[in-house]
C-alpha cells in the first residue's frame, strides 16, 4: 500500500469516528462512509446441525431388537458384543432419515470386529458403510461402502492412515440423494455413488453373525441435511 492510500484510508476513518460521535450526542442518522474495497476469501462454516441420537443413559429413539442380550449402556457408552450362538443384531433409530449426516464415536475392544453403519436399510439399495474386518476379505475395511450381492464397490484406502486400533475414533456418514460420503478421525476417506439407491429408511449400527466380538459406541449424533 503507498502512502496516499493510506492517508486516504486513515482520513476516512478519522472521518468515520467523527461521525459516530457526532451521532449519539445530537441524534442525528449515521452516514454512510464507503472505504477503498478489498477482497477477502472466507472459508464455509455451514454446517449441518447435528442433534444427539443417544443420551448416555437409555435407547430412548432406537429400536431393540426382541430378546436383546447384545446391546447395554455402561458409563454413557454403548457397548454390543455377540451372544453365546454368535447371532447378529442390528441396533435401528425409530425415525428415518433421506438427506442426513450420521457421526458417532467407536471403539475396537476384542474379537474379529465386524461392524458398521447401516444407511437408510439393510438390502442391496442401501450400502453399509464398515467399521472393523470385512468377512469375504478376512482384512480391514472401516469407511468403506459394502452392498449385499455387490460386495465393496469402492475402498477408504485412506481410513488406515488414521484409524486408531487401541483407542476411540470418529466416523461421520453422509447420504445425500444416492451419493455416500464417509470421513475417519476428520479425514476424508471415501465417495461413492450408488445406482437406484433407497432414498429414506433408518440409521442402523451393526454386530455381524457368527463373529466373536465386542465393539462400543458413543457420542451419536444426526445431522438432517435439506
Amino acid at each position: 500500500m503507498n502512502s496516499i492510500n493510506f492517508l486516504k484510508i486513515y482520513l476516512l476513518s478519522l472521518l468515520l469516528v467523527f461521525n459516530l460521535s457526532f451521532a449519539k450526542q445530537t441524534g442525528a442518522p449515521d452516514v454512510e462512509i464507503t472505504l477503498p474495497e478489498k477482497t477477502v476469501k472466507f472459508e464455509s462454516t455451514n454446517k449441518p446441525p447435528y442433534k444427539k441420537y443417544f443420551n448416555g443413559r437409555n435407547f430412548s429413539k432406537w429400536v431393540l431388537p426382541e430378546g436383546n442380550i447384545w446391546w447395554k449402556i455402561e458409563d454413557k457408552i454403548i457397548k454390543a458384543k455377540s451372544g453365546l450362538n454368535k447371532k447378529g443384531s442390528i441396533l435401528w433409530t425409530e425415525k428415518d432419515f433421506e438427506n442426513y449426516k450420521v457421526r458417532l464415536k467407536f471403539k475396537f475392544i476384542g474379537g474379529t470386529i465386524d461392524s458398521g453403519i447401516f444407511m437408510r436399510g439393510d438390502n442391496q439399495l442401501n450400502p453399509q458403510i464398515q467399521i472393523g474386518i470385512s468377512g469375504s476379505l478376512k482384512r480391514d475395511m472401516t469407511g468403506s461402502p459394502y452392498v449385499p450381492k455387490k460386495g465393496y464397490p469402492k475402498e477408504a484406502t485412506a481410513a488406515a492412515s488414521v484409524l486408531k486400533m487401541n483407542g476411540w475414533n470418529t466416523i461421520e456418514a453422509q447420504a445425500i440423494d444416492n451419493n455416500y460420503k464417509v470421513w475417519i478421525n476428520g479425514k476424508y476417506v471415501m465417495d461413492y455413488d450408488l445406482e437406484n439407491a433407497n432414498l429414506n429408511g433408518p440409521v442402523g449400527i451393526q454386530l455381524h453373525p457368527n463373529r466373536e466380538m465386542e465393539i462400543w459406541f458413543k457420542d451419536i449424533s444426526i445431522a438432517k441435511i435439506k
